[in-house]
């Protein structure tokens, strides 16, 4: 799962150093569902009983990292759309994509 999360941070850190505005949307989303893939690995499973349940011996999954999981799934998505509604706005209005030419027309 370490290997996966790395190739996934690498994709997403490639894909934001490019010079549109769509890979670096795409780059920061696939970067986010490392971190969800990373917290759900680091999650793991814990053995022995739940706290509630006294002396039974048994193998569960924490709740903390799924809810932390599903909270960074819905931060992740809000922020994509947000990136995604901002670049089209700025495509419609500039008439570009490249973040390079968008610098020149900030100067002017």
């Amino acid at each position: 799962m370490s290997i996966v999360v790395g190739i996934l941070f690498a994709i997403g850190t490639y894909l934001i150093l490019s010079k549109t505005f769509l890979r670096i949307i795409l780059g920061t989303s696939i970067i986010g569902h490392g971190v969800n893939l990373l917290i759900l690995t680091m999650g793991g499973l814990k053995k022995g009983g739940p706290p509630l349940r006294g002396l039974q011996e048994f193998i569960f999954t924490d709740s903390l990292p799924q809810a932390l999981l599903l909270t960074a799934i819905v931060i992740n998505f809000a922020t994509t759309a947000l990136f995604l509604v901002l670049s089209y706005r700025a495509y419609k209005v500039l008439g570009t994509d490249d973040v390079e030419k968008l610098r020149g027309c900030a100067d002017e």
